[in-house]
């Protein structure tokens, strides 16, 4: 099998994997603090580290990670329904990874898939446990359908969030320069801690979080790459500025304000890059 095939391929487990994340992510903000929110949200990072690894394998071969989102089912009443959503969702994963194992002939890609798939299995056994530990539990839909100035701060902050962690992942992926590369995985992941704080302030409060990004920017050119992260992070620390002083809560003008300090570090570290590579 050629290259490009192949690549195809792993896109289609790789949009996969980002669906599988976020309904998990959704699903865990949703029932709140507990045991088995902590175990979905161990879910949703294995399926992150499969992400990784099928972008990174996508990248060695030549190719673009696509930072598309697989079809989710995010319909249900309740959360045993979710759960078996989430037990649907394994299982046409396996029978993804399954047919293209028997597909690829490339051996170190076939071992890869088939460490992935030996998780998939394991998470559809766990989330087959977790319909009946809802049931027993009676466990809740959280959210609410707060609508007012704090929600919409909170939601724009979210969708921001997944939009720049996508990002500097892409660009991680597609950077040659080694400290860029490991600089923009570490930001990607101080985002994706953003993302979940903001989230479950948002249940917590009585809304709904709508996870949605808009679109990354996606240069190739490691300059490019840091002049567009520097511009966004500088837009956003004023904006998250803004928005603690339009809030009253405390507890949540300290969050944002936490927030905006980490993106000003953003910037710093983005520059000191940006400045390095100019005077190579």
């Amino acid at each position: 099998m050629n290259k490009k095939k192949i690549i195809e391929m792993l896109n289609l487990d790789l949009q996969d994997e980002h669906g599988a994340i976020i309904q998990y992510l959704s699903h865990a903000y949703a029932i709140g603090e507990g045991e088995m929110a902590c175990e979905i949200e161990a879910i949703a990072r294995d399926e992150m580290r499969h992400f990784d690894w099928l972008a990174e394998t996508i990248v060695e071969l030549g190719g673009q990670p696509s930072l598309k989102r697989s079809t989710q089912n995010m319909d249900g009443k309740n959360v045993p329904n979710w759960m078996s959503n989430d037990v649907g969702l394994e299982t046409g994963a396996i029978a993804s990874y399954q047919k293209h194992i028997k597909a690829i002939d490339d051996l170190t890609i076939k071992r890869l898939l088939k460490r992935i798939l030996s998780d998939e299995q394991s998470h559809r056994n766990k989330f087959e446990h977790f319909i009946a530990k809802a049931k027993k539990e009676s466990m809740k839909d959280l959210r609410g359908k707060r609508s007012d100035n704090t929600a919409k701060i909170l939601d724009w902050g979210i969708g921001h969030e997944y939009t720049v962690v996508l990002q500097y992942l892409f660009h991680s992926y597609m950077t040659k320069n080694i400290e860029a590369k490991k600089q923009l995985e570490d930001q990607a992941i101080n985002e994706m801690q953003h993302l979940g704080w903001l989230s479950e302030e948002m249940v917590s409060g009585g809304g709904n979080p709508t996870l949605e990004n808009t679109e990354p920017d996606k240069s190739t050119k490691t300059t490019d790459m840091l002049k567009e992260d520097i511009k966004i992070e500088k837009e956003v620390a004023v904006k998250y500025d803004k928005a603690a002083k339009a809030v009253d809560d405390a507890g949540l003008k300290e969050l944002l304000l936490r927030i905006r300090n980490h993106e000003k570090y953003h910037i710093e570290v983005f520059n000191d890059l940006l400045k390095e590579e100019n005077n190579k």
